[in-house]
């Protein structure tokens, strides 16, 4: 089973931009998509972008306009491309694999976004 690893979490200030990525151990293509969630302190883990083997994109009202997912098949990497960051998206970020609109496999080690006003 491919395992992701997520990275590219930090601080930055509101407005500012960061780019998580999801590396893969295998072949990013033999998943069927790629869901970016997101667990803030004291709430629930929310689905907040995904993308699909055939690239298409979706993505939570929150983050819609701000947040960019693409895939990289020959790096097998999944990137989540955030910009116009603000506070409300401090959270611990993670990346799992998906099939049939279900989270699939297990939760791997998530990244922190920190966003300051």
């Amino acid at each position: 089973q491919v395992q992701l690893v997520v990275s590219g979490g930090g601080l930055v200030q509101a407005g500012g931009s960061l780019r998580l990525s999801c590396a893969a151990s295998g072949s990013i293509s033999s998943i069927d998509a790629v869901g970016w969630y997101r667990q803030a302190p004291g709430k629930q883990r929310e689905l907040v972008a995904a993308i699909t083997s055939g690239n298409s994109t979706g993505y939570a009202d929150s983050v819609k306009g701000r947040f960019t997912a693409s895939r990289d098949n020959a790096k097998n990497t999944v990137y989540l491309q955030m910009n116009s960051l603000k506070p409300e998206d401090t959270a611990v970020y993670y990346c799992r694999p998906r099939g049939g609109g279900f989270e699939v496999g297990s939760w791997g080690q998530g990244t922190q976004v920190t966003v300051s006003s």
